[in-house]
């Protein structure tokens, strides 16, 4: 059986999006690109709701293919528990009130059992100074967290092309 990772918005934005100048996002991007390559190889892929909520808004053009990107993955339900967990996150301040989105993806991961949650939103998602927080909260709520990690960090270590 294969892990679960579920797919932030910032994953398929990267994935699907035109080359960026800066070239630090230009590299996010390709890593991205290479991870997502093989990723539903190596991961059950799963998303929700919200994602296609985000993936929706902006360029129809870009839009359309953030959605046609995750035709494939697995949508997960946005439950009580989850609206629950998100609160608490906020509540407890390991999420700020104004990333209210970004609780709920942790939430709709965590209560769904899923074993990574993909992600470039290092602002208030995939942050070593709040991780540990986000981390005791759910533990706290009875959840065992999930790895919160961006796709650099799940790259096939087999994988002859990522050494680059």
């Amino acid at each position: 059986m294969k892990p679960k990772a579920y797919i932030e918005t910032t994953v398929v934005s990267y994935s699907t999006a035109w080359a960026s100048r800066d070239v630090v996002i230009a590299g996010y991007q390709q890593t991205t690109r290479e991870w997502w390559r093989d990723a539903a190889d190596r991961f059950d892929l799963v998303a929700s709701e919200l994602v296609i909520n985000e993936a929706s808004a902006g360029d129809p053009d870009a839009a359309q293919d953030r959605l046609s990107a995750l035709e494939a993955v697995t949508l997960l339900d946005a439950t009580e528990e989850a609206a629950e967990l998100a609160q608490q996150l906020i509540d407890a301040g390991a999420i700020p009130k104004n990333a209210a989105e970004d609780a709920a993806h942790i939430a709709i991961a965590v209560t769904n059992g899923i074993d990574y949650l993909v992600t470039w939103n290092c602002r208030h998602i995939a942050n070593a100074t709040t991780r540990s927080q986000i981390e005791l909260v759910c533990r706290h709520a009875g959840y065992e967290p999930t790895i919160i990690c961006t796709p650099a960090e799940l790259m096939d270590p087999d994988d002859e092309d990522t050494d680059k």
